[in-house]
């Protein structure tokens, strides 16, 4: 039986641009650390595995994301950021006291909306943004 969601793991090529654009949303840096080891190799599949790894967790401490960077061994692929539709995981939603004010501040930073902010009904206001990586 499932006790709860501990993390979710996102992998990254840029590990301190990642931590920079989550920790500006607003989430709050947990330990950091250095992995070499045989029993993540044989736990993940893969061989000679180097990563560096950063927990960044909400403030209210309800759920975190694990930021994994592989030094060892490197993925190579230059196709473009896929749409919100392809299948699998696709996005991180989150709850923000201002939404109109973190658009601005993730705007003048550079970050890409991918498409734009909206009123959903008489619900909530929604946006999706790419943050590194392609991350919607």
């Amino acid at each position: 039986m499932i006790k709860r969601m501990d993390h979710i793991g996102v992998i990254v090529n840029d590990l301190a641009a990642a931590i920079e654009f989550f920790v500006d949303l607003g989430f709050e840096l947990g330990g950091q650390m250095k992995m070499k080891d045989k029993l993540v190799d044989r736990i993940i599949g893969l061989d000679d595995v180097q990563t560096e790894v950063a927990f960044v967790r909400t403030p209210d401490g309800s759920g975190q994301l694990e930021l994994i960077q592989f030094n060892s061994p490197t993925y190579q692929d230059d196709t473009p950021p896929p749409p919100a539709n392809k299948p699998g995981l696709r996005h991180l939603a989150l709850v923000v006291d201002d939404i109109e004010t973190v658009v601005a501040r993730l705007r003048a930073r550079g970050t890409e909306l991918v498409g734009e902010l909206v009123q959903y009904e008489e619900s909530w206001k929604l946006v999706y943004v790419r943050g590194p990586e392609g991350i919607i």
